[in-house]
């Protein structure tokens, strides 16, 4: 079975917001905020109430840019993710209240500072600062 994750690229002041999505901070892998997608409700929909969620900031959803797939055939894991472009409407104040308990850690990075981060999926950094249309990024084997 598939699972379908939304993520947002939310950039304010040229930084983005990045995530540690791993309970326990057992990962020093980064991500955008987002996460599953409930049925019955529009991707930006579930995706705005996801980064709320998670980091108690509002936000508007704009444009998809990148579709990612994760996989872990070991699991039977397979995720395709949908990264949207989305501006604040709200505070920039973070308040990591994630009632699911997996983002531990969050914050703002410049893109030469995510670069320096590990993250997925590999090619974020040029999708989220480039004018370019929505790309697809390929099918990644998942990491730890």
């Amino acid at each position: 079975m598939i699972r379908l994750a939304v993520r947002a690229a939310i950039l304010h002041r040229d930084r983005v917001l990045v995530v540690n999505a791993y309970p326990g901070q057992a990962s020093d892998l980064w991500c955008l905020p987002g996460g599953g997608v409930e049925p019955h409700a529009p991707l930006p929909e579930n995706l705005a109430r996801e980064v709320r969620e998670e980091t108690g900031l509002t936000i508007t959803v704009g444009a998809p840019f990148l579709v990612n797939e994760f996989h872990d055939p070991d699991r039977r894991f397979h995720q395709v993710e949908i990264h949207f472009r989305a501006t604040l409407t709200g505070p920039d104040r973070l308040t990591l209240a994630d009632p699911e308990g997996i983002v531990n850690r969050a914050r703002w990075v410049t893109r030469a500072e995510l670069a320096m981060l590990r993250h997925k999926p590999d090619g974020l950094a040029v999708a989220i600062w480039s004018a370019d249309a929505a790309g697809y990024d390929a099918l990644e084997r998942i990491v730890p």
